[in-house]
Protein backbone atom coordinates (compact mmCIF):
# COMPACT_ATOMS: atom_id res chain seq x y z
CA UNK A 1 0.00 0.00 0.00
CA UNK A 2 1.27 3.62 -0.65
CA UNK A 3 1.36 5.44 2.23
CA UNK A 4 -0.02 8.57 0.79
CA UNK A 5 -3.17 6.69 0.27
CA UNK A 6 -3.54 6.74 4.27
CA UNK A 7 -3.83 10.57 3.69
CA UNK A 8 -2.84 12.20 7.14
CA UNK A 9 -3.88 10.31 10.25
CA UNK A 10 -4.68 11.76 13.71
CA UNK A 11 -5.11 7.73 15.08
CA UNK A 12 -3.38 5.23 13.47
CA UNK A 13 -5.74 2.36 13.37
CA UNK A 14 -2.96 -0.45 14.13
CA UNK A 15 0.13 -0.15 16.01
CA UNK A 16 1.52 -3.77 15.46
CA UNK A 17 4.61 -2.15 13.23
CA UNK A 18 5.49 -0.04 15.62
CA UNK A 19 8.08 -2.14 17.32
CA UNK A 20 11.43 -3.30 16.11
CA UNK A 21 12.52 -6.42 14.17
CA UNK A 22 14.26 -8.30 17.30
CA UNK A 23 10.77 -8.63 19.14
CA UNK A 24 9.43 -10.74 16.47
CA UNK A 25 12.31 -12.64 15.78
CA UNK A 26 12.60 -13.49 19.26
CA UNK A 27 8.88 -14.32 19.68
CA UNK A 28 9.65 -16.78 16.46
CA UNK A 29 12.41 -18.62 18.88
CA UNK A 30 10.57 -19.08 22.28
CA UNK A 31 7.63 -20.14 20.01
CA UNK A 32 9.99 -22.89 19.17
CA UNK A 33 11.82 -23.33 21.90
CA UNK A 34 8.86 -23.95 24.30
CA UNK A 35 9.06 -20.57 26.38
CA UNK A 36 7.43 -18.28 24.63
CA UNK A 37 4.08 -19.42 27.03
CA UNK A 38 6.20 -18.57 30.17
CA UNK A 39 4.35 -16.20 32.55
CA UNK A 40 6.61 -13.13 32.36
CA UNK A 41 6.29 -9.49 34.04
CA UNK A 42 7.91 -6.65 32.84
CA UNK A 43 8.91 -3.44 33.73
CA UNK A 44 9.56 0.12 32.74
CA UNK A 45 11.97 2.12 34.16
CA UNK A 46 14.57 5.09 34.31
CA UNK A 47 17.54 4.46 35.67
CA UNK A 48 18.13 8.53 35.94
CA UNK A 49 16.74 11.83 35.23
CA UNK A 50 17.85 13.82 32.76
CA UNK A 51 20.98 16.31 33.59
CA UNK A 52 19.70 19.07 35.77
CA UNK A 53 15.69 17.68 36.80
CA UNK A 54 14.38 17.04 39.76
CA UNK A 55 11.34 15.03 39.12
CA UNK A 56 9.76 13.31 36.16
CA UNK A 57 5.81 13.20 34.84
CA UNK A 58 4.28 10.26 34.10
CA UNK A 59 2.72 11.43 30.47
CA UNK A 60 1.27 9.54 27.38
CA UNK A 61 -0.65 6.39 29.64
CA UNK A 62 -3.87 7.25 27.37
CA UNK A 63 -1.75 6.99 24.29
CA UNK A 64 0.05 3.34 25.48
CA UNK A 65 -3.62 2.10 26.51
CA UNK A 66 -4.90 2.91 22.93
CA UNK A 67 -1.80 1.51 21.05
CA UNK A 68 -2.30 -2.02 23.20
CA UNK A 69 -5.62 -1.92 22.43
CA UNK A 70 -5.45 -1.51 18.67
CA UNK A 71 -2.24 -3.69 18.50
CA UNK A 72 -3.27 -6.44 15.91
CA UNK A 73 -1.52 -8.11 12.97
CA UNK A 74 -4.02 -7.79 9.78
CA UNK A 75 -3.90 -8.93 6.60
CA UNK A 76 -1.94 -6.24 5.08
CA UNK A 77 1.12 -6.22 7.81
CA UNK A 78 0.77 -9.73 7.88
CA UNK A 79 1.83 -9.65 3.92
CA UNK A 80 4.66 -7.12 4.47
CA UNK A 81 6.12 -9.86 7.25
CA UNK A 82 5.69 -12.42 4.61
CA UNK A 83 7.20 -11.08 1.83
CA UNK A 84 10.20 -9.96 3.88
CA UNK A 85 10.66 -13.64 5.56
CA UNK A 86 11.11 -11.79 8.67
CA UNK A 87 9.42 -14.22 10.59
CA UNK A 88 8.33 -17.83 9.37
CA UNK A 89 4.71 -19.28 9.16
CA UNK A 90 4.01 -20.67 12.42
CA UNK A 91 4.77 -17.20 13.77
CA UNK A 92 2.72 -15.50 11.21
CA UNK A 93 0.15 -17.98 12.15
CA UNK A 94 0.37 -16.71 15.86
CA UNK A 95 0.57 -13.11 15.18
CA UNK A 96 -2.68 -13.19 13.03
CA UNK A 97 -4.61 -14.41 16.44
CA UNK A 98 -2.36 -12.06 18.81
CA UNK A 99 -4.60 -10.27 21.47
CA UNK A 100 -3.02 -8.85 24.45
CA UNK A 101 -4.62 -10.78 27.38
CA UNK A 102 -2.59 -9.98 30.44
CA UNK A 103 -2.56 -6.94 32.81
CA UNK A 104 -1.04 -3.77 33.14
CA UNK A 105 -0.24 -1.57 36.02
CA UNK A 106 1.36 1.62 36.47
CA UNK A 107 1.91 4.94 37.43
CA UNK A 108 -1.43 7.13 36.60
CA UNK A 109 -0.97 9.64 34.20
CA UNK A 110 0.14 12.91 35.11
CA UNK A 111 1.88 11.77 39.08
CA UNK A 112 5.37 12.29 38.87
CA UNK A 113 8.18 9.76 39.10
CA UNK A 114 11.91 9.13 39.82
CA UNK A 115 14.66 6.80 39.27
CA UNK A 116 13.96 3.49 39.12
CA UNK A 117 10.27 3.86 39.48
CA UNK A 118 8.47 1.26 38.39
CA UNK A 119 6.04 3.71 36.11
CA UNK A 120 4.27 0.63 34.00
CA UNK A 121 4.43 -3.30 34.76
CA UNK A 122 3.15 -5.76 32.09
CA UNK A 123 2.66 -8.63 33.02
CA UNK A 124 1.47 -11.81 30.75
CA UNK A 125 2.94 -14.50 28.57
CA UNK A 126 6.44 -13.22 27.60
CA UNK A 127 5.31 -14.28 24.04
CA UNK A 128 2.38 -11.43 24.49
CA UNK A 129 4.57 -8.78 26.72
CA UNK A 130 7.94 -8.81 24.48
CA UNK A 131 5.66 -7.37 21.39
CA UNK A 132 4.66 -4.32 23.11
CA UNK A 133 7.79 -2.68 24.30
CA UNK A 134 8.88 -0.40 21.32
CA UNK A 135 5.42 0.78 21.10
CA UNK A 136 5.17 1.44 25.13
CA UNK A 137 8.60 3.02 25.30
CA UNK A 138 8.46 5.34 22.17
CA UNK A 139 5.12 6.85 22.99
CA UNK A 140 6.01 7.12 27.38
CA UNK A 141 9.74 8.21 26.35
CA UNK A 142 8.07 11.15 23.98
CA UNK A 143 5.13 11.94 26.06
CA UNK A 144 7.19 11.82 29.49
CA UNK A 145 9.68 14.20 28.37
CA UNK A 146 7.29 16.73 26.71
CA UNK A 147 5.53 16.82 30.14
CA UNK A 148 8.66 17.28 31.95
CA UNK A 149 9.40 20.49 30.26
CA UNK A 150 5.86 21.83 30.19
CA UNK A 151 6.02 21.70 33.85
CA UNK A 152 8.87 23.42 34.36
CA UNK A 153 7.93 25.69 31.99
CA UNK A 154 4.53 26.19 34.25
CA UNK A 155 6.06 25.94 37.20
CA UNK A 156 8.34 29.37 36.00
CA UNK A 157 5.04 30.93 34.31
CA UNK A 158 3.07 30.86 37.34
CA UNK A 159 -0.55 32.06 37.05
CA UNK A 160 0.13 33.29 33.75
CA UNK A 161 -1.13 31.13 30.81
CA UNK A 162 1.37 29.09 27.96
CA UNK A 163 0.00 28.50 24.89
CA UNK A 164 1.34 25.80 23.57
CA UNK A 165 2.60 26.25 19.58
CA UNK A 166 5.16 23.90 18.47
CA UNK A 167 3.29 22.02 15.86
CA UNK A 168 5.82 23.43 12.90
CA UNK A 169 9.02 22.57 15.22
CA UNK A 170 7.97 19.01 15.02
CA UNK A 171 6.74 15.72 13.11
CA UNK A 172 2.78 16.12 12.39
CA UNK A 173 1.61 13.84 14.32
CA UNK A 174 4.43 14.07 17.43
CA UNK A 175 2.99 17.46 17.76
CA UNK A 176 -0.13 16.48 18.17
CA UNK A 177 0.70 14.14 21.08
CA UNK A 178 3.15 17.11 22.22
CA UNK A 179 0.22 19.08 22.56
CA UNK A 180 -1.32 16.30 24.70
CA UNK A 181 1.56 15.73 26.73
CA UNK A 182 2.26 20.06 27.56
CA UNK A 183 -2.09 20.43 28.63
CA UNK A 184 -0.50 17.11 30.86
CA UNK A 185 2.25 19.45 32.08
CA UNK A 186 0.00 22.70 32.84
CA UNK A 187 -0.18 24.92 29.23
CA UNK A 188 -3.72 26.11 28.70
CA UNK A 189 -4.51 25.88 25.36
CA UNK A 190 -2.73 24.99 21.72
CA UNK A 191 -2.53 26.27 18.44
CA UNK A 192 -2.55 22.96 17.09
CA UNK A 193 -6.03 21.91 15.73
CA UNK A 194 -5.54 18.56 15.33
CA UNK A 195 -5.03 17.98 18.95
CA UNK A 196 -7.95 19.94 19.65
CA UNK A 197 -9.92 18.23 17.37
CA UNK A 198 -8.62 14.54 18.89
CA UNK A 199 -8.37 15.68 22.36
CA UNK A 200 -10.43 18.39 23.09
CA UNK A 201 -7.44 21.30 24.36
CA UNK A 202 -8.77 24.71 23.65
CA UNK A 203 -7.29 26.30 20.80
CA UNK A 204 -6.16 29.54 19.84
CA UNK A 205 -4.46 31.42 17.15
CA UNK A 206 -5.18 35.12 15.68
CA UNK A 207 -2.20 36.18 12.78
CA UNK A 208 0.91 35.94 11.56
CA UNK A 209 3.54 38.22 10.57
CA UNK A 210 2.37 37.44 6.65
CA UNK A 211 -0.97 38.61 7.63
CA UNK A 212 0.86 42.26 7.62
CA UNK A 213 3.35 41.79 4.82
CA UNK A 214 -0.03 41.31 2.55
CA UNK A 215 -1.58 43.86 3.09
CA UNK A 216 -0.68 47.75 1.96
CA UNK A 217 -0.25 49.11 5.76
CA UNK A 218 0.14 48.19 9.40
CA UNK A 219 -3.53 50.02 9.50
CA UNK A 220 -4.99 47.95 6.96
CA UNK A 221 -4.21 44.70 8.23
CA UNK A 222 -5.27 45.36 11.92
CA UNK A 223 -8.67 46.79 10.65
CA UNK A 224 -9.04 43.72 8.49
CA UNK A 225 -8.53 41.41 11.59
CA UNK A 226 -10.52 43.36 13.49
CA UNK A 227 -13.39 43.43 11.58
CA UNK A 228 -13.21 39.88 11.07
CA UNK A 229 -12.49 38.39 14.84
CA UNK A 230 -13.31 41.68 16.77
CA UNK A 231 -11.97 44.06 19.06
CA UNK A 232 -10.85 40.87 21.60
CA UNK A 233 -8.40 39.66 19.06
CA UNK A 234 -4.84 39.75 19.38
CA UNK A 235 -2.63 42.08 16.58
CA UNK A 236 1.31 40.95 16.41
CA UNK A 237 2.88 44.64 16.66
CA UNK A 238 6.08 43.66 16.17
CA UNK A 239 6.33 43.66 11.89
CA UNK A 240 7.96 47.11 11.97
CA UNK A 241 8.36 49.60 14.72
CA UNK A 242 6.78 48.57 17.93
CA UNK A 243 5.69 51.87 18.97
CA UNK A 244 3.89 52.88 15.81
CA UNK A 245 2.51 49.43 15.60
CA UNK A 246 0.84 49.68 19.31
CA UNK A 247 -0.42 53.75 18.57
CA UNK A 248 -1.87 52.12 15.39
CA UNK A 249 -3.53 48.88 17.07
CA UNK A 250 -5.37 51.03 19.70
CA UNK A 251 -6.90 53.72 17.33
CA UNK A 252 -8.15 51.42 14.90
CA UNK A 253 -9.29 48.87 17.53
CA UNK A 254 -9.94 50.89 20.70
CA UNK A 255 -9.30 50.68 24.93
CA UNK A 256 -11.29 47.41 23.94
CA UNK A 257 -8.05 45.84 22.15
CA UNK A 258 -7.46 41.98 23.59
CA UNK A 259 -4.31 41.89 23.43
CA UNK A 260 -1.17 42.77 21.70
CA UNK A 261 1.93 40.02 20.65
CA UNK A 262 5.39 40.71 20.96
CA UNK A 263 7.48 38.15 18.81
CA UNK A 264 11.17 39.53 18.89
CA UNK A 265 13.44 41.57 20.56
CA UNK A 266 14.46 42.05 24.12
CA UNK A 267 11.05 41.08 25.37
CA UNK A 268 11.65 42.03 29.42
CA UNK A 269 12.33 45.73 27.53
CA UNK A 270 9.91 45.77 24.81
CA UNK A 271 7.03 44.28 27.39
CA UNK A 272 7.83 47.65 30.02
CA UNK A 273 7.52 49.92 26.90
CA UNK A 274 4.42 48.88 25.52
CA UNK A 275 2.53 48.44 28.65
CA UNK A 276 3.08 51.95 29.50
CA UNK A 277 1.90 52.94 26.16
CA UNK A 278 -0.83 50.88 26.58
CA UNK A 279 -1.59 52.44 29.74
CA UNK A 280 -1.21 56.16 28.10
CA UNK A 281 -3.19 55.41 25.52
CA UNK A 282 -6.04 54.23 28.11
CA UNK A 283 -6.07 50.53 26.66
CA UNK A 284 -5.30 49.33 30.51
CA UNK A 285 -7.37 45.50 30.25
CA UNK A 286 -4.95 44.53 26.82
CA UNK A 287 -2.87 41.87 27.43
CA UNK A 288 0.77 41.46 26.63
CA UNK A 289 1.15 38.38 25.08
CA UNK A 290 5.17 37.30 24.21
CA UNK A 291 6.43 34.59 21.84
CA UNK A 292 9.98 33.95 19.98
CA UNK A 293 11.90 30.88 20.76
CA UNK A 294 11.16 30.97 25.27
CA UNK A 295 12.08 27.59 27.57
CA UNK A 296 11.72 27.74 31.14
CA UNK A 297 14.65 29.73 31.82
CA UNK A 298 13.41 33.01 29.27
CA UNK A 299 9.98 32.71 30.98
CA UNK A 300 11.44 32.81 34.73
CA UNK A 301 13.43 36.13 33.73
CA UNK A 302 10.31 37.91 32.53
CA UNK A 303 8.56 37.19 35.97
CA UNK A 304 8.64 40.46 37.28
CA UNK A 305 7.97 42.37 33.30
CA UNK A 306 4.55 42.99 32.54
CA UNK A 307 3.73 40.03 30.62
CA UNK A 308 0.04 38.10 30.52
CA UNK A 309 0.62 35.23 28.73
CA UNK A 310 3.70 33.10 26.87
CA UNK A 311 3.78 31.42 23.51
CA UNK A 312 5.73 28.59 23.66
CA UNK A 313 7.43 26.15 20.60
CA UNK A 314 10.47 24.92 19.60
CA UNK A 315 11.75 24.29 23.14
CA UNK A 316 8.98 23.11 24.48
CA UNK A 317 8.34 19.78 21.36
CA UNK A 318 12.07 18.81 21.57
CA UNK A 319 11.56 18.25 26.29
CA UNK A 320 13.46 21.62 26.13
CA UNK A 321 17.07 19.91 25.41
CA UNK A 322 15.90 16.72 26.85
CA UNK A 323 13.56 14.74 23.77
CA UNK A 324 13.85 11.55 25.62
CA UNK A 325 13.69 10.07 29.02
CA UNK A 326 15.23 7.45 28.69
CA UNK A 327 12.63 4.69 30.03
CA UNK A 328 13.33 1.25 29.26
CA UNK A 329 11.25 -2.18 29.47
CA UNK A 330 12.93 -4.86 30.99
CA UNK A 331 12.06 -8.66 32.23
CA UNK A 332 11.91 -8.51 35.87
CA UNK A 333 10.62 -12.08 36.71
CA UNK A 334 9.41 -15.19 34.61
CA UNK A 335 7.95 -18.49 35.65
CA UNK A 336 10.12 -21.75 35.22
CA UNK A 337 7.40 -23.08 32.82
CA UNK A 338 4.69 -22.90 30.83
CA UNK A 339 2.30 -24.05 33.63
CA UNK A 340 -0.22 -21.15 34.67
CA UNK A 341 0.86 -22.68 38.19
CA UNK A 342 4.66 -22.26 37.90
CA UNK A 343 6.04 -19.63 40.52
CA UNK A 344 7.41 -16.59 39.23
CA UNK A 345 11.21 -16.39 39.48
CA UNK A 346 13.22 -12.55 39.60
CA UNK A 347 15.59 -11.95 37.08
CA UNK A 348 17.89 -9.14 36.51
CA UNK A 349 19.93 -7.72 34.04
CA UNK A 350 24.02 -7.67 35.57
CA UNK A 351 25.92 -5.73 32.69
CA UNK A 352 28.46 -3.19 33.00
CA UNK A 353 28.39 0.56 32.64
CA UNK A 354 25.83 1.23 34.44
CA UNK A 355 22.99 -0.65 32.84
CA UNK A 356 22.10 -3.07 35.64
CA UNK A 357 18.54 -3.79 36.54
CA UNK A 358 16.94 -4.97 40.08
CA UNK A 359 15.02 -8.60 39.71
CA UNK A 360 11.41 -9.22 40.71
CA UNK A 361 8.01 -8.22 40.57
CA UNK A 362 7.74 -4.36 42.45
CA UNK A 363 4.91 -2.43 43.72
CA UNK A 364 5.56 1.35 44.83
CA UNK A 365 4.64 4.16 47.29
CA UNK A 366 5.55 7.56 48.29
CA UNK A 367 6.28 8.53 52.10
CA UNK A 368 4.74 11.49 52.72
CA UNK A 369 6.51 14.02 56.11
CA UNK A 370 3.88 14.91 58.94
CA UNK A 371 2.72 18.04 56.58
CA UNK A 372 1.49 15.45 53.83
CA UNK A 373 5.21 16.32 51.92
CA UNK A 374 6.14 13.85 49.76
CA UNK A 375 9.84 12.15 51.81
CA UNK A 376 11.15 9.69 49.26
CA UNK A 377 10.22 7.21 46.72
CA UNK A 378 10.02 3.49 48.13
CA UNK A 379 10.25 0.48 45.55
CA UNK A 380 10.09 -2.69 46.91
CA UNK A 381 9.45 -6.43 46.09
CA UNK A 382 7.28 -8.79 48.49
CA UNK A 383 4.62 -7.64 50.70
CA UNK A 384 4.27 -3.88 51.07
CA UNK A 385 4.95 -2.70 54.34
CA UNK A 386 2.12 -1.53 56.51
CA UNK A 387 3.34 1.87 56.90
CA UNK A 388 2.84 2.24 53.22
CA UNK A 389 0.15 0.07 51.85
CA UNK A 390 -2.24 3.06 51.76
CA UNK A 391 0.11 5.06 49.62
CA UNK A 392 0.76 2.85 46.44
CA UNK A 393 1.10 4.71 43.26
CA UNK A 394 0.04 1.94 41.00
CA UNK A 395 -3.01 1.53 40.19
CA UNK A 396 -4.60 -1.17 37.74
CA UNK A 397 -5.06 -0.13 33.81
CA UNK A 398 -5.91 -3.69 31.90
CA UNK A 399 -6.95 -6.23 33.48
CA UNK A 400 -7.45 -10.07 31.21
CA UNK A 401 -6.62 -8.24 28.42
CA UNK A 402 -9.40 -4.77 28.64
CA UNK A 403 -8.78 -1.40 29.33
CA UNK A 404 -10.18 -0.08 32.86
CA UNK A 405 -9.02 2.92 33.03
CA UNK A 406 -9.53 5.68 30.40
CA UNK A 407 -9.82 8.90 32.38
CA UNK A 408 -10.23 12.50 30.53
CA UNK A 409 -7.76 14.60 29.94
CA UNK A 410 -8.82 17.23 32.75
CA UNK A 411 -8.64 14.91 35.19
CA UNK A 412 -4.77 13.98 34.59
CA UNK A 413 -3.65 17.67 34.32
CA UNK A 414 -5.44 18.12 37.62
CA UNK A 415 -3.01 15.21 39.08
CA UNK A 416 -0.41 16.44 37.85
CA UNK A 417 -0.85 19.73 39.53
CA UNK A 418 -1.65 17.83 42.38
CA UNK A 419 1.47 15.46 42.62
CA UNK A 420 3.84 18.60 42.13
CA UNK A 421 1.99 20.48 44.93
CA UNK A 422 3.27 17.51 47.13
CA UNK A 423 7.03 17.46 46.27
CA UNK A 424 9.22 19.56 48.44
CA UNK A 425 9.38 23.05 47.12
CA UNK A 426 13.06 22.51 45.76
CA UNK A 427 11.10 21.01 43.34
CA UNK A 428 10.09 23.97 41.25
CA UNK A 429 13.73 25.27 41.44
CA UNK A 430 15.59 25.35 37.33
CA UNK A 431 19.12 25.41 39.06
CA UNK A 432 20.98 22.08 38.16
CA UNK A 433 20.42 19.21 40.82
CA UNK A 434 19.17 16.06 42.19
CA UNK A 435 16.13 14.57 41.69
CA UNK A 436 14.09 15.92 44.46
CA UNK A 437 13.44 12.70 46.25
CA UNK A 438 15.50 9.24 46.98
CA UNK A 439 14.55 6.23 45.62
CA UNK A 440 14.78 3.62 48.42
CA UNK A 441 14.81 0.04 47.62
CA UNK A 442 13.08 -2.50 50.30
CA UNK A 443 13.16 -6.18 49.57
CA UNK A 444 10.54 -7.59 51.78
CA UNK A 445 9.21 -11.37 51.44
CA UNK A 446 5.73 -12.40 52.39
Amino acid sequence: MNTADLGLPVEVPSTALFTDQYELTMLQAALKAGTAERRSVFEVFTRRLPEGRRYGVVAGTGRVLDAVENFRFDKGVLGFLRERGIVDETTLDWLAGYRFSGDVWGYPEGEVYFPGSPIVRVEGTFAECVLLETVILSILNHDSAIAAAASRMSSAAGDRPLIEMGARRTHELAAVAASRAAYIGGFTTTSDLAAGFRYGIPTVGTSAHAFTLLHDSERDAFRAQIDSLGRGTTLLVDTYDVAEAVRTAVEVAGPELGAVRIDSGDLLLVAHRVRHQLDELGATNTRIIVTSDLDEYAIASLAAAPVDAYGVGTQLVTGSGHPTCSMVYKLVARAESADPRAPLVPVAKKSTGGKTSIGGRKWAARRLDEDGIAQAEVVGTGTVPADLAGRQLLVELVKGGEVVAREPLDAVRDRHTAARANLPLSATQLSRGEPVLPTEYVHVRP
